[in-house]
């Protein structure tokens, strides 16, 4: 596996180094000694799926508040998405900004999401499907969510979204909330996580 860290410190890309012969390609997608060595946290307390049936299908921006803040390892195994982070941690020199990666079945590039990070991504494709591994189970009422297109973020979606939930686009602006996201998220620095 070949680690690249983002802009966003703690946040890396993963591609896979394919061991190709005529059957096809073999390769890592995930070790936990590996990613222990890059500093990160392999914990896996719950696998998941997301299938999307659209091109232009858009989840996100999703979070868990701490102490259920949850680290998240993403692949996309069929079709293609553009995948975006975005740092929610108040002591973070980076603090409201986001990455774009571009993640698909041919590309084989997984995401590492740190705690106290948004998520979420477009489809460019339809019969999209990701595969997430994430380090704490979900806790009803821990979580939380931005718009995909408030002007805090300042997400440069590259096309337009045709599906999207009632509940992602509801999620209130950073205007409204941005006081209280940044004491629940600055709480886990408090209390040393």
């Amino acid at each position: 596996m070949i680690f690249s860290e983002t802009i966003l410190t703690g946040a890396y890309t993963v591609d896979i180094d394919r061991h190709q012969d005529n059957r096809g390609y073999f390769a890592r997608i995930f070790c936990a000694d590996t990613f222990l060595a890059h500093g990160l946290k392999p914990v896996v307390a719950q696998g998941s799926i997301s299938y999307n049936a659209k091109r232009g299908t858009l989840r996100g921006m999703h979070f868990q508040y701490p102490p259920a803040a949850e680290t998240k390892y993403v692949r996309c195994t069929k079709g293609a998405v553009v995948d975006v982070i975005a740092d929610l941690r108040p002591e973070s020199p980076t603090y409201l900004r986001s990455v774009t990666v571009n993640l698909s079945a041919d590309n084989g590039r997984g995401l590492y999401i740190p705690e106290r990070f948004a998520h979420g991504f477009i489809t460019l494709t339809d019969d999209t499907e990701l595969i997430y591994l994430i380090s704490n189970y979900h806790v009803p009422g821990a979580e939380g969510g931005l718009s995909h297109d408030d002007p805090a973020l300042a997400i440069a979606w590259p096309t337009d979204v045709r599906v999207i939930s009632e509940r992602d686009r509801a999620w209130k602006p950073y205007s409204e909330i941005g006081a209280e996201l940044k004491a629940r998220m600055r709480s886990a620095v408090r209390a040393g996580t």
